[in-house]
């Protein structure tokens, strides 16, 4: 079955292997492959090649997992692989048709275990947001005036997102690189399940990236640098850019050439996109922002702007509560209206916003994707923040995006230091760590944009 799988000898065989199998498996669950950044070639062959079984995927992963030990490829890509490889077995299960457990499923693809959130934490975060939004009526009712305040009108929100994508790839290239030649391309759409989403165009040498944005849903001043970083600057497309850019350069691992939702993958990139603006920006950016979009003539207002930061900050700690939706949906089998109750309950929104939350849960591609910001974000943020000396963050950050480490790595702690993997594109600068130790608390974590 090996000999059959890996077509090609050496260390890198059999990591063009795991290549055709990632783009084999997107032939039977569309949408599983988010970007590949090789050859064009091999991708046009896996489409000639007849609609691959589901169960013949399976095996094969099986059997490029078992080969792992003897291949040669150094302790860190074979983890790598074997994390990946153990999900797609999973993913060519759910192809096929086989029924597998929510908790299960999310275990076996992203190597974390989920359980309910801590609702003494969420009473907490919602004791602060009545803090910061003092005022008459429920705390639900000020926090939606608020939002409401917040809102870009719809005119503006072309030139906004102009202009913080031009301001966040200038701070991600002073601190983390990128390489000569990298684009974004902004596309605002009429309607999508999601506000923000990142596809890569390539392949190389074009480093490009189109950035769809939801024209169909109210955007907000203090979530739109958000949205951007993670999308975009320091996010999903630095990481596609930089890791096509190495492999150009002859540094890349053919491994890094597919980026598979559904994986560890999906969950370490999902938890540094979230993390991007934090690194590159650090506190105070919801008043940087504002001064960004002031210069290019959108409306701000600098007082709300530091508010609206604040309030995301303790917004983004009940982001767990979402989780909580996944598992009352999928795990416990609680009705609609229980799951719809408890995101109105904890997450402070109207019925509407509940259901649409609720809609993108019940979906079966993307059931399990709010785990990889939840415990993206969870595992990433101990990990990035452990050395804070100048500069420290940004390197770490730089890493991941280069060479992502596995879950069990970052829980283990086993991570290779910054700067083992070789050289990196772009410059770097110092200076973010000390106060990202300072804003980075253990129950911190953002709402996702994909």
């Amino acid at each position: 079955m090996v000999a059959e799988v890996v077509a090609d000898p050496g260390p890198d065989g059999l990591a063009r292997a795991y290549v055709r199998l990632a783009l084999r498996l997107d032939r039977v669950l569309p949408g599983v492959l988010d970007a590949h950044l090789g050859d064009a070639a091999v991708a046009a062959g896996v489409v000639a090649e007849p609609v691959p079984d589901p169960d013949d995927l399976a095996r094969q992963a099986d059997a490029l997992r078992a080969a792992l030990p003897g291949a040669g490829l150094g302790g860190d890509r074979q983890a790598f692989l074997d994390a990946q490889l153990r999900a797609c077995r999973v993913l060519a299960e759910r192809a096929g048709g086989r029924e597998v457990g929510f908790v299960e499923e999310v275990e076996r693809c992203f190597g974390v275990r989920v359980t309910r959130g801590d609702e003494d934490g969420y009473r907490e975060a919602h004791r602060t947001l009545d803090a910061l939004l003092a005022g008459p009526g429920a705390l639900a009712e000020r926090l939606a005036a608020f939002r409401v305040r917040d809102r870009l009108a719809p005119e503006d929100l072309p030139v906004a997102l102009r202009a913080a994508v031009a301001a966040l790839r200038e701070r991600t290239a002073a601190t983390i690189g990128l390489p000569a030649g990298e684009d974004v391309t902004l596309e605002v759409v009429a309607s999508a399940p999601w506000s923000g989403f990142s596809r890569w165009v390539g392949p190389a040498p074009h480093l490009s990236s189109v950035v769809a944005v939801n024209g169909g849903i109210p955007h907000r001043v203090t979530h739109l640098p958000l949205l951007v970083a993670h999308e975009a600057y320091p996010g999903h497309h630095s990481e596609h850019c930089r890791t096509a850019a190495a492999a150009g350069a002859g540094r890349g691992r053919p491994e890094r050439e597919v980026f598979l939702a559904r994986t560890p993958q999906s969950l370490v990139a999902e938890g540094a996109a979230e993390l991007g603006l934090e690194a590159v920006v650090g506190p105070g950016w919801g008043r940087w922002n504002a001064g960004v979009l002031a210069a290019a003539g959108v409306p701000t207002d600098p007082e709300r702007a530091a508010l609206g930061e604040a309030v995301e900050d303790v917004m983004a700690r009940l982001a767990p509560v979402r989780q909580d939706a996944a598992l009352m949906l999928h795990a416990e089998g609680r009705p609609e209206a229980d799951v719809v109750a408890h995101l109105r309950r904890w997450l402070l929104v109207d019925e509407g916003r509940a259901r649409r939350m609720l809609e993108f849960l019940a979906h079966p591609r993307w059931r399990t994707h709010t785990t990889t910001y939840v415990e993206g974000v969870r595992l990433l943020r101990p990990w990035l923040t452990a050395d804070p000396s100048p500069g420290a963050v940004t390197a770490r950050l730089a890493r991941v995006l280069d060479d992502p480490p596995t879950p069990a790595q970052l829980r283990a702690g086993t991570t290779p230091a910054p700067g083992a993997v070789g050289d990196r594109p772009g410059p770097r600068r110092a200076g973010w760590a000390p106060w990202l130790r300072r804003t980075v608390g253990p129950r911190r974590t953002s709402a996702g944009n994909r």
